[in-house]
């Protein structure tokens, strides 16, 4: 198989890229990415001179470009997307481009194409929930700009699947962890600050609630849905591992006997969700999905691969430690 991945050089992208070719000798990977915000491609460094994979930089939402990228392979995972929840707040334009506009890009192309479509989505697009769990079935209630554009995408990608029965699966995840990720997130900022012993902003009380997996587990169920996935249908992936931020700070600092004096509380970012759920009955029943990675021992792996890789903890822009970026302009 060829198969056509966007976003590659960001956090998910990258770890998929490098599973998928350490376990399936008979994939080649062409990497499409723009190289915008998040991107490194410092991710891809180990097989960048593999026979099996190739990086063409490019944007998802050029349509002649897409087009000739896509008919070269047999199928696309999507994971290019502008992702940070806080920035989409400051401003919500790069977001609807590249999360709708591309999106749909790529799903006209793959439907007169007849190749296949994976959509990576999220667990955002469900919004805060005071009780319960979302399954496949639940209502969307997107509150940021970025969970909106990501809802829009699956919308229009579902009007495809019914429309033309465009093979399309989506998947939607949550919180995800691990090697790799843009050091602006809560993990890594954490481990970062508190190697450089600065102090840690956590929003409001801390008491935001989130479902948190490992990257290579995600990985694994993306792979599930691209070979086995049914058309036009989606699903969720989740650990069942609902913890509240200032309990995953605190672990970190335990993990790496560091205080908890480090620990500011800061303003809240406006519209912050409190508790993301999602039910994952469905492809652990059906693809045979389960997950492999406990909390306590992929935090211990994440911490210590940051620490092994001193580069990205000491060469960091100003703008990743921004307590409040949403409030930035950049």
């Amino acid at each position: 198989m060829r198969l056509l991945v966007t976003g590659g050089l960001g956090f998910i992208g990258s770890n998929f890229i490098l599973k998928l070719l350490n376990e399936n000798s008979d994939v080649k990977i062409l990497n499409i990415d723009a190289q915008l915000y998040g991107s490194n491609i410092k991710n891809l460094q180990e097989v960048e001179n593999s026979h099996n994979y190739e990086f063409v930089k490019g944007n998802i939402t050029n349509k002649k470009f897409m087009e000739e990228q896509i008919e070269k392979c047999d199928a696309v995972v999507n994971f290019a997307a502008e992702s940070f929840v806080d920035r989409s707040i400051n401003d919500a334009n790069p977001f609807l481009v590249s999360n709708i506009r591309g999106a749909f890009t790529i799903l006209d192309i793959i439907t007169k194409q007849k190749k296949r479509m994976v959509q990576i989505s999220t667990d955002e697009v469900f919004g805060s929930l005071s009780e319960g769990t979302a399954t496949e079935q639940s209502k969307f209630n997107p509150s940021s700009p970025y969970a909106a554009t990501k809802a829009a995408a699956e919308l229009i990608i579902n009007s495809y699947s019914v429309t033309y029965g465009s093979d399309v699966v989506v998947t939607r995840c949550t919180n995800n962890y691990g090697p790799r990720q843009f050091t602006e997130k809560l993990i890594p900022k954490t481990i970062v600050l508190a190697n450089q012993n600065q102090k840690i902003p956590i929003y409001g009380n801390g008491s935001n609630i989130r479902d948190w997996i490992h990257v290579d587990d995600h990985c694994d169920a993306v792979s599930l849905a691209l070979f086995n996935g049914v058309t036009g249908k989606s699903y969720n992936i989740s650990a069942n591992n609902e913890i509240d931020n200032i309990t995953i700070v605190k672990k970190i600092l335990n993990i790496m006997n560091k205080s908890e004096d480090l620990i500011e509380f800061v303003e809240d970012r406006p519209g912050h969700d409190y508790r993301y759920s999602m039910d994952s009955k469905k492809i652990i029943s059906e693809l045979g999905w389960k997950i492999k990675l406990n909390f306590e021992r992929g935090l211990e792996k994440t911490i210590q691969w940051y620490l092994d890789n001193p580069e990205i903890i000491n060469n960091l822009s100003s703008t990743v430690l921004e307590s409040t970026p949403w409030k930035s302009s950049n």
